[in-house]
């Protein structure tokens, strides 16, 4: 286990119903790297990815076992402020999700939420937010535009500078580029490099060059087991698993 790990697991088990969805799950999401978690359809990666945040509190009949530790914080207790987490632990989701509203409205909600009523510091954030998701240089004229006027790619560092009004400390990111053309995928997986200079990143991908390209370590997952955890460099040119090596050649998938 890292010691250097801003987010750990320790033995996760998650049950849907009578579903054994993660098992004994055990891993340390370093410090400002980027994280990416492969492996086939149906393997876990978005149910992990989702135990971060507790966004499965959200689905009925959902059980949990098992550590989760945040800053060496136990997440899992009654006594987790659930929305401060989510602030802390923001979400990006498959596909942009923008609010119906401008630009601008959609950057500020969050720390309007949050009790930040100053119109300047509001400008200032959304500004900040908007330069860090790579999107001020292309809005910063028409921030009263509706955010549905943007193209796909746009919409997703929208919602990235959504995410990041609220200063988290980790972003998760659910197959953020599966529905965006090759041209705005560039441009996210770019936009995921600068990000690790502030903030830690974990990405679910079924894109294995993507995963190669852009993250530092790498875990992969076969039907909702941690199968292999490490440097992406090693996961992908020397796999320990036999399985993984069989998931990266192509063999299965």
């Amino acid at each position: 286990m890292e010691n250097n790990a801003i987010l750990k697991t320790e033995n996760l088990n998650l049950y849907y119903g009578g579903n054994h969805a993660l098992v004994d799950i055990t891993v340390g999401i370093r410090k400002n790297r980027v994280t990416a978690l492969i492996g086939p359809s149906g393997c876990g990666k978005s149910t992990l990815l989702r135990c971060f945040n507790r966004l499965n509190d959200l689905i009925e009949n959902v059980q949990v076992d098992g550590t989760i530790l945040f800053n060496g914080r136990p997440i899992t207790g009654n006594d987790m402020d659930v929305v401060d987490l989510r602030k802390r632990i923001g979400m990006v989701f498959q596909k942009p999700n923008p609010f119906p509203t401008s630009i601008y409205e959609n950057v500020a909600y969050g720390p309007r939420v949050h009790g930040i009523r100053d119109q300047q510091r509001l400008n200032a954030i959304v500004e900040r937010s908007l330069k860090d998701a790579a999107l001020w240089g292309e809005v910063k004229d028409r921030l009263h535009a509706s955010a549905m006027s943007l193209s796909g790619g746009q919409q997703q560092r929208l919602c990235i500078a959504r995410t990041l009004a609220v200063e988290p400390e980790i972003i998760l990111m659910d197959e953020p580029c599966s529905a965006l053309d090759p041209i705005a995928t560039a441009r996210i997986e770019n936009l995921i490099h600068a990000l690790k200079k502030k903030y830690t990143v974990v990405i679910v991908t079924h894109n294995m060059q993507q995963a190669a390209r852009v993250s530092d370590c790498t875990g992969f997952m076969y039907l909702g087991r941690l199968i292999e955890f490490g440097e992406t460099g090693l996961i992908f040119e020397s796999p320990r698993a036999e399985l993984t090596n069989n998931y990266i050649t192509g063999r299965f998938g």
